[in-house]
């Protein structure tokens, strides 16, 4: 009978890279949102106040859209 292993270690520095490249991965994520929500507020605050009564919307109500 012949036996072999089905696992493997993973070769040094693998998780560590593995992690690095994940929160680079979260750290992009993170700055495209910022982004979106920056050029939501840019949009918005471009409307005038009729403009935002039409759509339901003050303009104290722009940064916690941003958000």
């Amino acid at each position: 009978m012949s036996s072999f292993e089905t696992s493997s270690v993973a070769p040094f520095g693998a998780v560590t890279l593995y992690r690095f490249v994940q929160s680079v991965g979260v750290a992009v994520e993170a700055v495209q949102a910022w982004n979106s929500a920056r050029i939501t507020r840019k949009s918005l605050n471009c409307l005038t106040n009729r403009e935002l009564d039409d759509i339901g919307l003050c303009r104290g109500d722009i940064e916690l859209i941003g958000r």
